[in-house]
């Protein structure tokens, strides 16, 4: 009986903030599934010719490739090489060639990254291109919502303030310590704004960019992105530092306390510490 009493008085010494709106939860959960399913259809599409360039054009007559995945045959076999600006790397079993021995299959990335797991380019597109104007729909919607609630200018929007406790919020989250208020520290401001404001637009528009269809209404992207490869390969960066966000994300939510992050994002209602000040990290 003490211990729940005890338990109640600490849970009663840190209140609950309504820290998410409605329209942020349920955007974030939108993007999340359609992310997972663009990055393994994407990989998909990528494995249809997984090499990037460089450049305006591509081919035998060029040499402008910066990352290449595919198999080379040695005395002891096939073997997957990955090369990475001119340097090979043995990447069998994962890149290049995967499988099992006695069925070994020659694809950039293995069956179990993509959607569908077998080879259909076809399939991989609908998916991709699906989920692709899901998450721009989304975007859309949050943008105006966040506009018009305030989220943005209240929340997101580091101030002078925010970047003076710039070295502090890097030093307490290397020490995984962390302050909840139910208000975004600014290393959070600082990574959410680049990943709506700067990553979701580049992903977006060098997806247009490789897209036959729009070089007739917008030319202009071509030229912004230096070609249709070259947006390829932006497209490819970009998606893999969206996926390094996800990770540390998730690594930061579980340090940061699981339950009390997930409340926020289904509920809304977050618990804070009691009488302190700063920000939360997740």
């Amino acid at each position: 009986m003490a211990l729940s009493e005890a338990h109640r008085d600490s849970e009663t010494a840190r209140p609950l903030v309504y820290r998410q709106s409605i329209w942020t939860r349920a955007t974030h959960w939108i993007w999340a599934i359609s992310l997972f399913f663009l990055l393994l259809s994407g990989l998909q599409i990528f494995n249809a010719h997984s090499t990037l360039y460089i450049g305006k054009q591509s081919g035998f007559g060029f040499d402008n490739s910066v990352l290449a995945m595919g198999t080379v045959r040695t005395p002891q076999g096939l073997e997957g090489r990955t090369t990475i600006f001119g340097r090979q790397f043995d990447t069998t079993g994962v890149f290049g060639l995967s499988g099992t021995r006695e069925n070994p299959q020659a694809r950039g990335f293995p069956a179990a990254m993509t959607i569908p797991s077998y080879r259909d380019l076809a399939t991989g597109r609908v998916v991709h291109f699906f989920f692709a104007w899901v998450l721009v729909a989304t975007l859309f919607v949050w943008l105006v919502a966040s506009l018009v609630n305030g989220h943005i200018r209240r929340d997101l929007r580091p101030t002078s303030r925010d970047l003076a406790q710039l070295p502090r919020d890097v030093a307490d989250h290397a020490r995984f310590r962390f302050r909840h208020t139910g208000r975004y520290n600014v290393l959070q401001k600082l990574t959410y704004c680049i990943v709506f404001f700067v990553l979701f637009p580049v992903i977006v528009l060098t997806g247009l960019t490789m897209s036959p269809g729009m070089d007739a209404a917008w030319p202009w992207l071509l030229d912004i992105f230096g070609g249709r490869q070259t947006a390829r390969t932006i497209h490819f960066v970009t998606m893999t530092l969206l996926v390094l966000f996800f990770l540390v994300h998730i690594v930061m939510v579980f340090a940061a306390g699981p339950i009390n992050e997930l409340r926020s994002m289904i509920t809304g209602w977050y618990r804070t510490d009691p009488e302190t000040t700063g920000d939360s990290a997740s």
